[in-house]
C-alpha cells in the first residue's frame, strides 16, 4: 500500500462504525437484532416537527438552493438569537453566532481556531470523538476518567492538576454517551477554575477556553434541569463556546442546521475555516429553521409530546434492566437523566459460555450481539478503557413493542453464562 500522510497513516477508525458494519452484515442474512447502537432517531418513529418538513418543502419551492453567507443568513441568526434569549435567557447578537451543517464541522473549527499543535485538550472518557478531534489537530490528550459515582461526569477536583496549561477544555452536557448531567454545583466550580486560570494568565498568553457542547439540552426529564456556564458566571461569556443545534431537540438529524456561539473574535476565525470548508447548512433548511425556530407554541408542543416519548422508553428499558439486576444478574444501569442514551453495565468478562470463556470486554460485545441479539456501544469506543463493562444504549430508533423481547432476548442470555 502506498504511503500517506502521517495523520492518515495514524487515524483511528471509528468501533461504532467497525461495529455498525457487522450488525448490516447480520440483518442482511436475516438475523434480527435489537439495535440499541445508533445516537439518531428513526424518522418513521421520531419525524421532525411536520411544521419544519412543510418549511422546508416549501423553501425548495421557492428556490432557496444557492450559497448561503458563510456565517449563516441573517434571518436564521436572528432567529437563533431570539430563540436563546426566549427558551434559555441568553443574550447573544447575530454576529456572535455562526451557522454550520451540524455540530461537527462547528467543532472541527473550533479547535481548528484555539489548539496548536502540542497543545493540552482536557475531556473526559468516556466522551463522544473528543479524541479523534484531539488526534487530527495533533493536539496533546489530557484524559479525564470519569467514573460511575459521578454519573460518568468530569468533576473540578479530575481537571485542576491539569488546567494550568491547557488550550481547551471539552465538556458535553447532557453528554453522548451517558445520557447524564452536570450538577449546578459541578458546573460552577469547573467555570470558577477556567475564570480563575484565565486571570492568572498575563495578556501575551493563549487563553482557556471553554468548549460547551449542549445539543441535547432540551432533552431532560424530572426533576434534571440543564445548565450553562454565562448564566451561573457572566465571566465565562469572554472564554466560552457553546455548540448547539437542531439536530437532537427536533429529531433533525439529517436537515443538518447547527449553530455555535461565544466570543465574537473566535466566532469570526471559525467563520474563516468554516469559509474554506464550506460545510454550510444547506440554504433552504436554513430559511425553513429561521421561520419555524419563532413559532413558540409549536416547539413547546413539539417538545412536550417528543420528550415524554423518550422518557418513555428510557424508563421501561430502565426498568426492565434494573429487574435484571435484581434477579442477581451482573447487570446495572443509571438511572435516566437526559439525552436519548442508558448507561448500562455488563461485567460479564470472566464468564463462561458454550462457545468458550468470555476473556475480554470485547468478547462480551460480541456475546450480547450474538446470542441476546442484542447491540450496544461500548465505553471504549468512546475513549474508556478497553477493560470497562459499562455500554451506551440509544432509545432512538427504539420501537416500544421491541422493549419486552429484548429483555427476554437478554435474559437468556444470561441464564446460559456460568
Amino acid at each position: 500500500m502506498e504511503k500517506l500522510s502521517r495523520l492518515a497513516e495514524n487515524m483511528i477508525g471509528s468501533e461504532i462504525v467497525r461495529l455498525g458494519n457487522e450488525i448490516n452484515e447480520r440483518k442482511r442474512k436475516g438475523e434480527k437484532i435489537f439495535n440499541f447502537t445508533i445516537g439518531d432517531f428513526d424518522p418513521h418513529v421520531f419525524p421532525i416537527p411536520a411544521a419544519l418538513e412543510e418549511r422546508i418543502i416549501q423553501c425548495y419551492t421557492d428556490h432557496y438552493t444557492s450559497y448561503p453567507a458563510a456565517e449563516g443568513i441573517i434571518e436564521l441568526r436572528e432567529a437563533v438569537s431570539a430563540f436563546l434569549h426566549e427558551w434559555e435567557q441568553l443574550d447573544y447578537a447575530p454576529s456572535e453566532i455562526l451557522i454550520a451543517s451540524g455540530g461537527r464541522p462547528l467543532i472541527y473549527t473550533l479547535f481548528k481556531t484555539v489548539v496548536d499543535e502540542g497543545d493540552k485538550v482536557i475531556y473526559a472518557a468516556p466522551s463522544w470523538n473528543n479524541n479523534h478531534y484531539t488526534n487530527l489537530h495533533k493536539g496533546r490528550h489530557c484524559i479525564i476518567e470519569a467514573r460511575p459515582e459521578n454519573n460518568f461526569m468530569p468533576t473540578a477536583e479530575d481537571i485542576a492538576p491539569h488546567i494550568k496549561d491547557a488550550a481547551l477544555v471539552c465538556l458535553c452536557t447532557p453528554q453522548n454517551p451517558t445520557g447524564t448531567t452536570l450538577t449546578k454545583e459541578s458546573l460552577s466550580k469547573i467555570c470558577r477554575l477556567i475564570i480563575d486560570e484565565n486571570e492568572r494568565r498575563g495578556a501575551d498568553e493563549k487563553k482557556l477556553y471553554l468548549m460547551f457542547d449542549q445539543m441535547y439540552w432540551t432533552l431532560t426529564y424530572g426533576n434534571i434541569e440543564h445548565y450553562n456556564p454565562v448564566s451561573l458566571h457572566p465571566e465565562m461569556r469572554a472564554y466560552t463556546i457553546f455548540i448547539d443545534g437542531i439536530s437532537k431537540a427536533f429529531a433533525a438529524t439529517g436537515v443538518r442546521v447547527g449553530w455555535a456561539f461565544g466570543p465574537a473574535q473566535v466566532l469570526a476565525k471559525m467563520k474563516a475555516f468554516l469559509s474554506h470548508i464550506g460545510a454550510w447548512a444547506p440554504m433552504a433548511e436554513q430559511h425553513a429553521t429561521a421561520q419555524y425556530l419563532p413559532q413558540k407554541e409549536l416547539v413547546q408542543q413539539h417538545f412536550s409530546a417528543f420528550k415524554a416519548q423518550l422518557e418513555l422508553r428510557l424508563r421501561d428499558v430502565y426498568n426492565g434492566l434494573t429487574a435484571l439486576k435484581n434477579e442477581g444478574f451482573n447487570v446495572d444501569v443509571i438511572t435516566p437523566q437526559a439525552a436519548i442514551y442508558l448507561t448500562v453495565k455488563f461485567d460479564l468478562a470472566g464468564k463462561l459460555t458454550t462457545g468458550g470463556l468470555l476473556k475480554t470486554q470485547s468478547d462480551v460485545t460480541g456475546y450480547l450481539l450474538g446470542k441476546a441479539k442484542l447491540a450496544v456501544v461500548p465505553f471504549y469506543a468512546f475513549g474508556a478503557a478497553a477493560n470497562s463493562p459499562w455500554y451506551r444504549l440509544s432509545i432512538g430508533t427504539c420501537k416500544m413493542e421491541d422493549i419486552a423481547p429484548f429483555l427476554a432476548e437478554l435474559r437468556q442470555a444470561l441464564l446460559a453464562l456460568q
